[in-house]
């Protein structure tokens, strides 16, 4: 395999890029990225690793989620709290019930593009280019919103920053104490029936917590009882960003991206010859690559190959969208990757291949449908021997009516009373919960078979 550098995916076609109308000026705000300061550090990348290491290994559980695409407008201290509340709700849930720690790792602090099917975008008969998240332009129907803007670039950087700040205090500085888990629950979902079930799990953790408190055992003090660490991700779409806040660990010499702790290349860019693959090959950052109905298995060697090609535990994530079709697709997946002896974790992203859009023309995603891919993923995993290791969705702390479906019975024709998303619909708080109680079920399951030793 050739020699690596960051800038090396300049040399290779890239699919899914802006088209800036003056280079300069990007390239002037290159420099700018160049010479800030890392978003994430090498030694938090590297625990990730570590932790991704033990879902590989089938001791953990993989939780990746958040929003679809974030946005300027909507960046606020409530938008950020309730999500990360969403994400130890969900943790805790699959935590009390499969008996194992869970992985927590946001889609934060650096998701704002997203590729297309379409360079342009017609309405009224009048061609503008497409909406590619607020890092790229605005959703704004005109022709200067619209127009590729490199200082979105800085932005985003910010906001990033800024998201990353209060993400640490929330973690670190008292929200993620287990003895608060009854304050997790958003506003919105209390009363509901999966409220009310997470109330009953909330009182379960507050009793077994005083039990040990009366015994004498001091937990107010345990770091694992008091905080926690949510990790950052996002799709590694714009490489020019990302080469950017590229840095060169001194210690061993190893490059990481530090614009989060985790990248992965989406399902219309990870060719093996062209530039997303050639950038993300050379950063020692815990990767992912996006697996839909399309993937067959020399196609996924290849990616292995090239992303992991000393076959290092927690190194690549296999995010796995395939629909109703991941029942003939995964399986021989599965085998080829088993035979040849290749660590990797598997992921469910059940979100993807579920759009659809209304009789109205409004994207949304049917929650049965998303329920039925997963527990398809974990049955799957199951009768084939493997371990399902993660799961991975587009969710929002927001009472938003996005997907229809779930325990709230949210109808096609309710959709718009709260569609907020700027891109792809999002599942909310209940929906998210119920996610999670379904996955539970699951962990639980394997976690007794592995208890009695058998399959």
């Amino acid at each position: 395999m050739s020699e690596w550098s960051p800038s090396g995916w300049r040399q290779r076609p890239i699919l899914q890029q802006p088209e800036y109308p003056d280079r300069s000026e990007l390239q002037g705000v290159e420099l700018q990225l160049e010479g800030l300061p890392p978003l994430v550090f090498v030694d938090e990348v590297q625990e990730l690793n570590r932790q991704l290491a033990r879902v590989s290994e089938g001791k953990a559980f993989l939780l990746q989620g958040g929003d679809c695409a974030e946005s300027f407008a909507e960046f606020n201290t409530r938008h950020i709290q309730d999500t990360c509340k969403v994400i130890l709700q969900m943790a805790v849930v699959l935590t009390y019930a499969g008996s194992c720690p869970v992985v927590k790792v946001g889609r934060l602090a650096g998701q704002f593009a997203k590729p297309r099917s379409s360079k342009m975008e017609t309405i009224d008969g009048i061609a503008l280019p497409s909406y590619r998240g607020d890092m790229v332009n605005a959703i704004t129907f005109t022709a200067a919103a619209r127009t590729p803007d490199p200082q979105r670039l800085l932005q985003a950087y910010h906001q990033s920053a800024a998201t990353l700040n209060l993400l640490r205090a929330f973690t670190k500085g008292g929200l993620a104490d287990l003895h608060q888990v009854h304050q997790w629950n958003l506003e919105f979902v209390k009363g509901s029936p999966l409220g009310d079930r997470y109330q009953n799990l909330a009182d379960r953790i507050g009793e077994a917590l005083a039990f040990m408190e009366a015994c004498g055992v001091t937990l107010k003090d345990t770091p694992s009882i008091r905080e926690t660490t949510v990790y950052t991700s996002h799709e590694a779409l714009l490489l020019n960003y990302e080469q950017a806040l590229t840095r060169r660990d001194d210690a061993a010499g190893d490059w990481y991206d530090c614009s989060a702790h985790m990248l992965w290349i989406g399902e219309r860019t990870r060719q093996v010859d062209k530039a997303h693959i050639e950038f993300i090959r050379g950063i020692k950052n815990p990767i992912g690559v996006k697996a839909g109905p399309g993937m067959d298995a020399d196609e996924l060697m290849r990616l292995i190959d090239m992303l992991n090609p000393r076959n290092e535990a927690g190194r690549l994530t296999i995010i796995v969208r395939m629909g109703a079709r991941i029942v003939d697709i995964l399986p021989p997946l599965l085998r080829r990757v088993s035979r040849e002896g290749r660590q990797v974790v598997w992921s469910s992203d059940p979100m993807h291949s579920n759009t659809v859009k209304t009789s109205h023309g409004i994207k949304t995603r049917s929650f049965n449908k998303i329920l039925e891919e997963v527990k398809n993923f974990f049955e799957i995993h199951y009768a084939e021997g493997t371990y399902a290791g993660g799961i991975h969705c587009e969710m929002t702390g927001q009472n938003v009516t996005e997907c229809i479906g779930g325990a709230q019975a949210i109808t096609e024709q309710e959709l718009t009373d709260k569609y907020f998303t700027y891109c792809d619909p999002r599942l909310n708080a209940n929906q998210a919960l119920e996610l999670a109680f379904l996955i539970s079920d699951f962990l639980k399951k394997a976690r007794t078979t592995k208890n009695h030793g058998v399959h």
